[in-house]
């Protein structure tokens, strides 16, 4: 009995956990052995890759290190990429108002931020706008493409949202506006008339690009921009900070593109510049107990 327990919590009795709450995988020993000693790995670093899937030295080798993948070009692998890019190019050189359109969650926000930020830097005229989940619902609509309109945006660009919103992008093209569409979410029957679209969901299942959430669209999109650009310099840190946060709070697939770019973000997310995260950090009291484990390592 632990002495210092309160009376009130040892009589009471210990509750079990539901059985059905706990799927335990398989053990596949021998299997699990064979992939060991293909890779170099312990048997039970074997069991837990083939427990997610993953049953090959290949495919191991992927996981464990993400930096070994060999990349297509998303240009190759996105249909609408390249004219998406010329859109925003073509926009900032005439100086057109670009609006983007987010959404409220962690993916959209982050979407939201990593685009206004990068199309700013490149020289682009950009604002954004987010609806109201509670009054307005989800995405883009009606009323934020006549108010775009009437504040003289002469491209919309949807993070995270607008696959679905056939109607109110209809009417964008009806008032002689561009929108590109960028999001992951299901594809619908019916396509919307947008100008361009760029989901993950609409390329090869087999893409490494296949599981990125509306932050990686938004990461793609803004990366090829500046590429194309010449102007990537400081601009990737910040992105990939932004990538992170928004790809881990979306509870995207780790696997691919997004294993990687992850692996790179969490290295620079403690050193990261961005207002955003660093009130994350304070709030979290993250920066505060690595400088307590400072001093504790100094003084020992």
């Amino acid at each position: 009995m632990v002495l210092d327990q309160p009376v009130s919590e040892i009589s009471k009795p210990r509750r079990r956990l539901p059985n059905q709450r706990w799927q335990i995988y398989p053990q596949k020993t021998e299997f699990a052995q064979h992939l060991a000693n293909l890779t170099n790995l312990s048997p039970i670093v074997s069991q837990l890759l083939i427990n997610r899937g993953i049953e090959t030295p290949e495919q191991a080798q992927a996981f464990l290190n993400p930096e070994s993948l060999s990349l297509p070009s998303p240009l190759e692998e996105f249909p609408d990429l390249a004219l998406s890019v010329e859109l925003l190019q073509n926009a900032i050189a005439c100086q057109d108002k670009i609006a983007i359109c987010g959404d409220y969650d962690a993916d959209g926000m982050t979407s939201t931020a990593l685009l206004l930020r990068s199309l700013r830097t490149l020289g682009a005229k950009v604002d954004y706008a987010i609806p109201s989940r509670m009054h307005e619902g989800y995405g883009i609509n009606k009323r934020i493409v006549e108010e775009f309109h009437s504040e003289g945006v002469g491209l919309i660009l949807t993070v995270d949202n607008g696959i679905s919103a056939f109607e109110p992008i209809a009417r964008a093209r009806e008032l002689g506006l561009k929108i590109i569409v960028t999001d992951h979410h299901d594809i619908p029957q019916k396509l919307p008339p947008a100008n361009a679209i760029l989901n993950p969901k609409l390329i090869a299942e087999s893409s490494p690009y296949r599981g990125v959430a509306g932050v990686g669209v938004a990461y793609i999109l803004a990366v090829s921009l500046a590429q194309q650009l010449g102007e990537t310099r400081g601009l990737i840190q910040p992105m990939l900070a932004l990538f992170t946060l928004g790809t881990i709070a979306d509870l995207a697939p780790l696997t691919g593109v997004n294993r990687r770019w992850v692996k790179r973000g969490l290295k620079h997310l403690p050193k990261s510049n961005l207002a955003g995260v660093q009130a994350l950090i304070q709030v979290a009291g993250v920066q505060a107990r690595e400088e307590e484990q400072g001093s504790r390592g100094a003084g020992e």
